[in-house]
């Protein structure tokens, strides 16, 4: 591999941010791209809100707040505390410095900006290098059909706070959405080194992103190693319902079945040492395995699985 080994990361999620930073502390060796999940996208109290692209560019520019993953550190809450006494909507936490952020974003979507261009401007503004962008330009909407009836992905995962039972998941507009042109151009880069999944959830934070027609079909002929971090360990969601979601929908919840859920696009995955009884199988299915410690609890933590996941990839491709 070349000095500036060129990475793409596909990234949605706390979990999946973990690793993207981790990724862009390598920045004097690699040239990182991240693709953000857009499906969690939703207008709410009159605001365009990006949930993963704000939660990788708050992480990245350290200013992420440490107790709750999501929003901006040092935050408050003058917002919220005004339209709680006014009776309005208060389920989803739009912090006062968050606000600023949504305001803007909602605007420049009314002006004519592309998503791709206000995510740009926004992580230049923040001190961000690395490259995020998100997994397209159009609009595509994570919905869910649940016990509860028909819900969209907010509505389930912060204000009903994942209960429901799912028993399909779809993705509205991806159908006619293209990749966001920096994207596509980077699904046939030949000169492109590794591509990671990032530890995400593979129903609502990867999948949108596979969703998007060519995609998929891209990564699967790239000629890069595509490699995966298992968000599961031992059976259970590193963070959030992946593990939840995996049983509802009848795919087993171990990193197992994570590989045989992403086995026709990806080369090698990740998985805890925890899970290593379950190496000879996943290699079975024509995946590659390296078992490591997966939980990212510290700085070198994601860090070092980073680097791992580069390292895995080049191994792959002698």
């Amino acid at each position: 591999m070349s000095a500036a080994t060129k990475v793409i990361a596909l990234c949605g999620g706390v979990g999946g941010a973990k690793l993207a930073l981790g990724l862009a502390s390598l920045a004097d060796t690699i040239d990182l791209s991240i693709i953000a999940n857009t499906g969690d996208d939703f207008e709410h109290l009159g605001l365009s809100i990006s949930p993963d692209i704000d939660t990788i560019c708050y992480t990245l520019a350290g200013i992420a707040n440490p107790d709750t993953g999501w929003g901006r550190a040092e935050e408050s809450w003058s917002f919220m505390d005004s339209m709680a006494q006014l009776g309005a909507e208060t389920w989803f936490r739009l912090g006062d410095k968050d606000l600023a952020l949504n305001v803007l974003r909602t605007q420049l979507i009314q002006r004519g900006d592309s998503l791709s261009e206000i995510t740009a401007g926004m992580a230049e503004r923040l001190g961000i290098s690395t490259n995020i962008i998100p997994m397209s330009d159009a609009s595509v909407r994570t919905v869910l059909e649940t016990d509860r009836g028909t819900l969209a992905f907010q509505d389930y995962f912060v204000r009903l706070q994942c209960q429901p039972i799912v028993s399909d998941i779809r993705f509205e507009g991806a159908a006619s959405a293209q990749p966001a042109p920096r994207f596509a151009d980077l699904l046939l880069d030949a000169t492109v080194d590794v591509i990671v999944v990032c530890p995400s959830n593979p129903f609502i934070s990867i999948d949108p992103i596979l969703a998007i027609p060519t995609v998929r079909e891209a990564l699967a002929n790239h000629p890069a190693p595509v490699i995966a971090v298992s968000p599961v360990i031992d059976g259970q969601s590193i963070k959030g319902p992946t593990s939840k979601l995996m049983a509802e929908l009848k795919l087993g919840s171990s990193s197992a079945d994570v590989a045989a859920y992403y086995r026709d696009f990806v080369d090698g995955l990740i998985i805890d040492q925890r899970d290593a009884a379950l190496a000879g199988s996943i290699n079975a299915m024509g995946v590659a395995t390296q078992c490591s410690s997966v939980l990212m609890s510290t700085l070198d933590d994601r860090c070092r699985l980073a680097q791992e996941a580069i390292d895995f990839a080049e191994r792959l491709q002698v």
